[in-house]
């Protein structure tokens, strides 16, 4: 019988298998109105190639919070995910320099005090345990914002009439990153099965305080995001204040559905983790409070 790591080494097996890093002579930059793709989408582009190419650094925070990971989680994040990400971050920011926009400004090798602390507390394996849980829920959240966006900018471009863009640059990048997302998904659910009541606690306490949307490390980058979710049409319930689900796509409910079924399944009036939603409403004001300055 398969056990749960059999299935995660089969699974990531899989992936570097059946998708390879997307080559770049595979891809047709040609697009017919630069101009207009540009003042649509050109801000999508640049935080999509920024976050894809600071898998670098991803990788630099992983090693230093996680000193003895499982050899499964390695070879995903070394072999599979890190080559994947960082060939779209270049199909990207190709692309977007192909509109006549500078290249993304990336940042590859900042590795925070904060993450460095939990990198020396890590050594003790029940608090690895706990790390471990914070970097499936990062990734879920991340590989699910992730699906989500490419899927409603591949809508977009769609609707442009810009199809080699569309057919041959985010139609491949789509297609790579549910296998990503599943991988968290599968990791997190068997992770938690073994937590103690202790370290789910302190699960729940750490994940309250340091959740951030994917990309964003300051005030600047939270405001590109919520221009952002503006582009990609998931900012009108937050924009409007209104109840969530009930205007739109509520955007924190699908990217923390797993997260709320494991860390808050007892608060069952609670639809979404409130940290989430509110982090993509502060995303959507600041983009708001910019663009009025």
């Amino acid at each position: 019988m398969l056990t749960e790591t059999d299935r995660l080494v089969a699974h990531v097996a899989r992936l570097g298998e059946e998708h390879p890093p997307i080559p770049l002579d595979s891809v047709d930059f040609t697009v017919n109105d630069p101009a207009g793709f540009e003042a649509r989408f050109g801000h999508v582009l640049d935080y999509m190639a920024r976050v894809e190419l600071e898998v670098d650094r991803n990788v630099l925070e992983i090693s230093t919070m996680l000193p003895n990971p499982p050899e499964v989680d390695k070879q995903f994040y070394a072999e599979v995910w890190q080559p994947q990400e960082i060939q779209h971050g270049l199909i990207l920011d190709r692309l977007q320099q192909v509109l006549g926009r500078p290249p993304a400004t990336t940042d590859l090798d900042h590795v925070g005090l904060k993450l460095k602390v939990l990198g020396l507390l890590a050594h003790l394996e029940p608090f690895q345990d706990v790390c471990r849980m914070l970097y499936y829920l990062t990734g879920m959240a991340t590989e699910r914002s992730a699906v989500i966006a490419y899927n409603l900018l591949h809508d977009g471009v769609i609707e442009t009439g810009e199809h080699a863009v569309a057919d041959t640059v985010i139609a491949p990048i789509k297609r790579q990153e549910p296998g990503h997302y599943a991988f968290y998904q599968l990791s997190a659910r068997a992770h938690w099965a073994t937590l103690a009541r202790w370290q789910k606690w302190l699960v729940r306490h750490m994940r309250r305080i340091s959740f951030a949307p994917v990309g964003v490390n300051n005030v600047e980058q939270l405001a590109d995001f919520g221009d952002v979710m503006e582009s990609l049409g998931v900012d009108r319930a937050y924009r409007l204040g209104l109840r969530f689900g009930s205007e739109g796509r509520d955007l924190a409910a699908d990217v923390a559905r797993v997260e709320q079924e494991l860390l808050w399944a007892r608060d069952r009036g609670l639809p979404v983790p409130d940290y989430v939603s509110r982090a993509f409403r502060e995303a959507v004001e600041a983009a708001r409070a910019r663009a009025v300055r």
